[in-house]
């Protein structure tokens, strides 16, 4: 007979997926009730007011989708791109490309620029490309988690607006972690996931879309036939389970019964966008900047480099150049077995160039920073890397010294 499962705890210092906060875990062993349950149906309409406060919008369309962040960055983008639209994604990293496939899938007239690894655009590059192609939609990435670049949105938006052009963004790494003005910057769709800075574990996408995509998923409407026969519709969506005409009235007042909802983690986001809240978004986001600004002066204070334009820095995710001559995959091994820490490895070009080490959501506190302070330079030591001993940690808690943001947990 096979053993019951023993996770051992992990200091999660990754871009996501993050530690899970513990009242989030306890609130997905509540009792699993049946999705149109009342009291389900309430949590349902509870998430979609609580989604609207914490990507700051109006939408009413506001909810979420079972599946990680892809999940739901292809249902947006399968929703509003039909054959033949010409859609702009600039490029600035892995999940610029990540968006140019789903939107070549969805059969888009799909134009592309992409910037060197480590550097995000300026709004004049956006807008000569945007007046040359003339879109349809522009979908950009705002927190790029595999260089650790945050690009800039507040002209892109306004000028987008300016010429009717849907913007979409992958706030993914940045909800609830850096600021996201998605009403004030004119942002027609975004979506988040559940894994990084709200603290639950992988598996619900967040999203919202105000009038003008609801107005184009509402064209494209078309009801599985064994709940309406007589629904047709040539411009229906590709997909059947990430179709938001079917998805949208299941979260309105029709509840169309089109999926069985997750009901646990269902119970996770509730909780976790409930003690978003409850912390506040600006406190969230001070204390994601914070501990970033502790760990980027710990690692220089050591002696690493941080990778890309320093001048756009991602306050939940950074990346750092691993010293010459040493294993990269080593050390983070070396992490794990000895300290149970964990760090992210870059991906393609700079997947033996860098570590990917993030501070998000229940993840994002003082103790894991100043243990993975003192565990890397440990491990570094060890190999013989050229660092400054003894420096980082002091420099963390000097950071922490100078803020005055501690107010006891989750901050501490």
């Amino acid at each position: 007979m096979t053993n019951a499962a023993f996770i051992e705890h992990r200091i999660i210092m990754t871009p996501g997926p993050v530690e899970a906060d513990p009242r989030v875990l306890k609130a997905m062993g509540s009792p699993i009730i049946n999705p149109f349950d009342a009291r389900f149906l309430s949590l349902m309409d509870e998430v979609m007011v609580m989604g609207r406060k914490i990507l700051k919008t109006d939408n009413h369309y506001t909810y979420l989708i079972n599946g990680t962040a892809r999940a739901g960055i292809e249902a947006l983008l399968s929703a509003t791109i039909e054959p033949g639209d010409k859609v702009y994604i600039p490029i600035f990293g892995r999940f610029g490309h990540l968006m140019a496939e789903i939107a070549k899938r969805a059969k888009g007239d799909v134009h592309t620029t992409e910037k060197p690894l480590g550097e995000i655009y300026a709004f004049n590059e956006l807008k000569k490309e945007i007046d040359i192609f003339n879109p349809k939609v522009v979908a950009i990435v705002h927190g790029e988690s595999s260089t650790g670049m945050m690009q800039p949105l507040k002209e892109l938006g306004a000028y987008c607006k300016k010429l009717g052009i849907l913007l979409i963004v992958d706030a993914v790494a940045t909800l609830a972690g850096a600021p996201l003005e998605t009403d004030a910057w004119h942002i027609d769709g975004v979506v988040s996931g559940s894994q990084k800075c709200l603290a639950a574990p992988a598996g619900m996408a967040l999203l919202s879309y105000n009038k003008r995509i609801e107005d184009i998923v509402k064209q494209r409407e078309k009801i599985e036939q064994g709940l309406d026969k007589d629904s047709d519709n040539p411009r229906m969506i590709p997909s059947n389970y990430l179709d938001l005409s079917q998805l949208q009235r299941y979260w309105d007042k029709e509840r169309l019964n089109h999926h069985t909802e997750a009901t646990s983690m269902m119970y996770a986001l509730h909780e976790a966008m409930r003690l978003t809240l409850e912390e506040g978004l600006d406190a969230r986001i001070k204390r994601h900047q914070v501990n970033m600004k502790a760990l980027v002066e710990g690692l220089k204070a050591m002696g690493l480099t941080i990778y890309g334009d320093s001048s756009h820095l991602l306050s939940t995710i950074v990346c750092v150049n691993v010293p010459e001559s040493l294993n990269p995959h080593l050390i983070r091994n070396e992490l794990v077995r000895h300290f149970s820490v964990e760090i992210a490895p870059g991906f393609g070009p700079l997947k033996d160039k860098l570590w990917r080490i993030g501070a998000l959501g229940y993840s994002s506190r003082k103790q894991n920073v100043l243990i993975l302070l003192a565990a890397l330079e440990a491990m570094l030591s060890k190999h013989g890397a050229k660092i400054n001993q003894g420096r980082a940690v002091a420099k963390a808690l000097s950071i922490y010294d100078d803020s005055s943001t501690e107010r006891g947990h989750p901050q501490d």
